[in-house]
């Protein structure tokens, strides 16, 4: 479910249409847009406090073999949401997830690796090493 929460809503969308029979489904719960808190730690360890709040979108939605799927993604996009919990749905089905793993989600952890590589890089470029000069007194 991360995995499909944080890929683009454009390889989600050509994961769909590569399938050779897309499955119909019914919502159970439409893509629907909230907020939810954040709460972080003091120091990463530390007491828990509200950070604040994040834009959600959540779905639910039902294969015709009663199989149900769930997304909870960031941002207001419906349609990430929609096709993240369809093909989560589908992940479920024993028939399908071979074949799911090898043509969808394996492609989307390699785009995801490559896409925190050239992060981690652009953010090494611009790190400061700070030293301390001791005077020869």
């Amino acid at each position: 479910m991360g995995l499909l929460a944080k890929s683009s809503v454009a390889d989600l969308e050509a994961a769909w249409q590569g399938l050779s029979e897309p499955p119909s489904y019914d919502f159970l719960r439409a893509p629907e847009t909230g907020l939810a808190q954040v709460r972080a730690r003091a120091g990463g360890t530390g007491l828990r406090f509200n950070l604040g709040e994040m834009t959600m979108t959540r779905c639910v939605v039902r294969l015709r073999d009663g199989t149900s799927g769930y997304a909870y993604v960031a941002g207001r996009n419906r349609r990430h949401a929609e096709l993240a919990a369809a093909l989560d749905a589908l992940l479920q089905d024993p028939a399908h997830r071979d074949h799911l793993q090898a043509t969808v989600l394996q492609p989307l952890v390699e785009k995801l690796q490559v896409l925190r590589q050239r992060r981690a890089a652009k953010v090494a470029a611009t790190q400061v090493d700070f030293f301390t000069l001791a005077r020869g007194e």
